[in-house]
């Protein structure tokens, strides 16, 4: 996502935001080749191994729209930039979404 963000930026003439993403990117991560820092740095991901595992937090993202201070949506598969119609109804949308299953 990061390389789209990057490309559309310089498309729609942006360009000179580029290189305030490429001072972004840690010495370590520069020797790897890394060019731009486009998100903040998480330090809480951690690898799923199991379908179960990635079922729950497909589960927690669904759900996040409708719950706590969010409220953008009355029912979690209303919300229109989720993939939970895909996974509930296996409804598509404009959205390209393709099953974890089939990654």
């Amino acid at each position: 996502m990061a390389y789209e963000i990057v490309r559309r930026l310089e498309e729609k003439g942006h360009s000179h935001l580029v290189p305030l993403l490429a001072r972004g990117v840690q010495k370590a991560e520069v020797k790897k080749g890394k060019k731009h820092q486009v998100f903040r740095l998480s330090f809480d991901a951690k690898e799923l191994s199991s379908d179960q595992e990635v079922e729950a937090v497909l589960d927690y993202i669904h759900h996040n729209p409708v719950n706590g201070k969010w409220t953008l949506a009355t029912d979690f598969v209303s919300y229109p930039y989720s993939s939970a119609r895909f996974y509930e109804f296996g409804e598509t949308s404009d959205l390209m979404i393709k099953h974890h299953l089939k990654i």
